[in-house]
């Protein structure tokens, strides 16, 4: 049967783009595949990021990402859900792998290559970040991981150091696929700047659990067609960011309506905006509804991650008990 691997990093508050990127998608293949979905926050890749990193705030955000996912409507107890930094076999793994993989090999990857130029000292734990992805993947020989297309280049990668690894000590591990979510867009973050993403600040994002008078205040202010300067004017969604949301939040009339009057100056921006609120609420309000109950109940959160680090390493022991044998470890 096959096994599912995707990781998550807690670098700021769950937002739209996590949601729609993955965590629903996280929700679908637990229900298909059970215990055979593993789901990962991504404690240590999130110290990777020293623009975002805040060792202040990095067990709350953990907390938080999987209060969130909760919220959504993951079950942990259908499906294994931990911490990343709680499965020491995860940093064993990446250390051995490694030694398999060519500094050249990292230095071209595109996300290695873009971040390291925001960064005036780079840490070596930015280029080994694809090696300790490979190691969460391959630690549970898991063989389905859903991505966004931007983690393309690594899954090469892990499929690469797989195969690098079989060959060297024996066939071991599969060569994981990468799964993309079809239904979900390049959501673009709410200042109109590129992807929405944690690092670029909680400007450029809309919170999963952000209160709603705050998400509509970010909404009202975010750009639209810059071409549309009057309400008179004909405006083109196909450029316009709030169509983007529309197209996640609102139901198929309303998309069709949107398209059409924009086009026609029959709708302002500003009244599509509260139109877009409109489908926002309905889709936000259970989900914090759910969110605030299960705060309620901090024991619970810890005690799911606590259970699911205690089945991931069910998975994970043998499967490096076998990798130390194949590399020539002593036994005791």
């Amino acid at each position: 049967m096959s096994r599912v691997f995707s990781g998550i990093q807690p670098t700021g508050q769950p937002h739209i783009g996590n949601y729609f990127g993955a965590m629903r998608n996280y929700v679908t293949l637990g229900e298909q595949y059970g215990k055979s979905s593993i789901y990962c926050v991504v404690d240590l890749h999130a110290l990777t990021n020293p623009a975002a990193f805040d060792p202040r705030l990095l067990a709350q955000r953990t907390y938080e990402m999987a209060l969130a996912n909760f919220a959504v409507g993951l079950d942990p107890s259908k499906v294994v859900f931990f911490a990343q930094s709680h499965v020491p076999e995860h940093q064993e793994l990446s250390w051995i792998f490694t030694n398999l993989t060519p500094v050249g090999e990292l230095e071209r990857m595109t996300q290695y290559k873009d971040k390291a130029g925001q960064l005036e000292s780079v840490p070596a734990g930015l280029l080994m970040y694809p090696v300790l992805m490979a190691a969460d993947i391959l630690l549970y020989k898991a063989d389905t991981v859903p991505v966004g297309e931007d983690q393309t280049q690594h899954i090469e990668l892990t499929r690469e150091i797989a195969r690098r690894f079989n060959h060297t000590f024996g066939d071991t591990f599969p060569e994981p696929r990468a799964v993309y979510n079809k239904d979900a867009l390049r959501i673009p973050g709410v200042d109109g700047h590129g992807k929405m993403s944690k690092s670029k600040g909680e400007n450029s994002t809309l919170g999963l659990l952000e209160p709603l008078d705050s998400i509509w205040q970010k909404l009202r202010a975010a750009p639209t067609d810059p071409a549309r300067v009057r309400r008179t004017d004909p405006g083109n969604p196909d450029v316009c960011l709030i169509f983007d949301y529309h197209k996640l939040f609102s139901d198929l009339p309303t998309i069709e309506m949107v398209n059409v009057e924009c086009r026609r100056a029959g709708i302002g921006c500003v009244d599509c905006k509260k139109k877009l609120m409109e489908g926002v609420t309905a889709a936000l309000s259970p989900i914090q509804e759910r969110a605030a109950e299960l705060a309620q109940r901090p024991d619970d959160i810890r005690d799911a991650l606590a259970q699911g680090a205690k089945e991931a390493r069910a998975i994970a022991a043998p499967v490096m008990a076998e990798v130390r044998e194949k590399v020539g470890f002593l036994k005791l």
